[in-house]
């Protein structure tokens, strides 16, 4: 896959499982996004957190402990306790469901938040380090940078990655149930055709505003970062007054009850939890998995190092440590998305991981995702959302 592929690479969050308290992409939360964005802008060095400049680490002794603020569930248990046997600190989570509530904590901290590493969505980043929320990291404490891809190094947001480090990266699509659908569905507007017919009542979508307008700007040739107020208009005519009445719930982790349990027949969905759901499920014969097209979504999400760690030390040894190719294996199958690690795809492959179709994909795949924008439709994209589910009786 090319590097100019990948260059697309950008927002968003998602994983699994009914097992895991707040997953990777619980609900983007674009509610908050606008509140939390201008109050980002509106932090200035002399009115909160200063500038993140120079480095939080010299490598010297590891301390005892180390704090991460991350995504629920969205490290292998096994990896993590590995991390504490050979090096020595113990860690603890703390989970956030949105990157604005991340931000937000950050915020009101003012680097005293007492977390080390946070795991922020590529697009927030540069807003993050302009305004001191994040420090640079010590490269020469990162020697297994060697082991990542280039193409997931050095993206838009932090081209020189002094911010920031790939963790993992996916996209968006759906799942059906074939015992009940049986035609070939393979795109958006299949999706929402079979929503208001075979799976009327049995369909559920993402909880999350951009993914919802998404399916229909997607569907329709439309940039799913549009601020047109007729394309705005004419999603939130179509969501609300015409699909909304075939939809039976918003969930953003069907991989967790919905595809195991067969509660539902169509399902918007990340691909990471898709996977796990399938697997999970025991019946992966029953499962078709389409990504969304003609066109998609695609996010990264990044190791990062707050303001005011207390263990810098034990940050970087831990960042360090999940990029040893073994790690980052375990990692991929744990949480079902690609972690940027070079020759990944091969030794999935090689160690006979399952359903890789829903974690790799091709550059021809790749040319059709787009990152997602923090621009002005985001008050307008969360009320179409609120009108949504409350047209959907949600």
């Amino acid at each position: 896959m090319s590097e100019d592929s990948i260059r697309i690479l950008a927002p968003k969050e998602a994983i699994p499982t009914i097992k895991r308290e707040l997953s990777r992409r619980n609900f983007l939360a674009f509610s908050a996004a606008a509140a939390s964005v201008a109050t980002l802008a509106a932090c200035t060095p002399g009115g909160g957190a200063q500038p993140g400049t120079g480095v939080v680490a010299s490598g010297g002794p590891l301390e005892a402990n180390l704090n991460i603020y991350s995504w629920g569930d969205y490290d292998d248990p096994g990896v993590v306790q590995s991390f504490t046997d050979t090096l020595g600190p113990k860690v603890t989570f703390g989970s956030y469901g949105s990157n604005e509530e991340m931000i937000s904590k950050l915020i009101a901290a003012k680097g005293t938040s007492g977390y080390d590493i946070v795991v922020p969505t590529g697009v927030f980043v540069t807003q993050l380090a302009a305004q001191g929320l994040v420090v640079e990291l010590n490269h020469d404490l990162l020697p297994n940078l060697k082991y990542m891809d280039p193409a997931f190094l050095k993206q838009e947001w932090d081209p020189e990655n002094k911010y920031s480090i790939c963790k993992a990266w996916g996209t968006t699509g759906f799942v059906y149930d074939k015992t009940v659908i049986t035609r070939d569905l393979q795109d958006w507007n299949d999706f929402l055709d079979a929503a208001q017919n075979e799976a009327s009542g049995k369909t559920s979508v993402l909880d999350d505003p951009a993914e919802l307008t998404g399916l229909y700007f997607w569907a329709n040739g439309i940039d799913w970062n549009t601020t047109n107020k007729d394309d705005l208009d004419a999603a939130e005519d179509y969501l609300v007054n015409t699909l909304a009445p075939h939809i039976s719930a918003f969930d953003s982790y069907p991989g967790g009850v919905a595809i195991p349990e067969g509660t539902q027949v169509l399902m918007q969905a990340w691909n990471g939890d898709a996977r796990l759901g399938i697997i999970n499920g025991g019946e992966p014969d029953r499962w078709a998995w389409r990504l969304g097209s003609p066109a998609t979504e695609l996010w990264m999400d990044n190791w990062s190092i707050a303001t005011g760690a207390k263990n810098p030390e034990a940050a970087h040894a831990f960042i360090n440590y999940t990029m040893v190719p073994e790690t980052q294996l375990i990692q991929l199958d744990y949480i079902g998305y690609h972690t940027g690690a070079a020759g990944i795809e091969e030794a999935a492959k090689a160690e006979g991981l399952e359903m890789l179709d829903l974690v790799f994909f091709t550059p021809e795949q790749l040319a059709t995702m787009k990152n997602g924008e923090l621009n002005e439709n985001q008050d307008r994209v969360v009320a179409i959302w609120n009108t949504m589910k409350a047209a959907a009786g949600a």
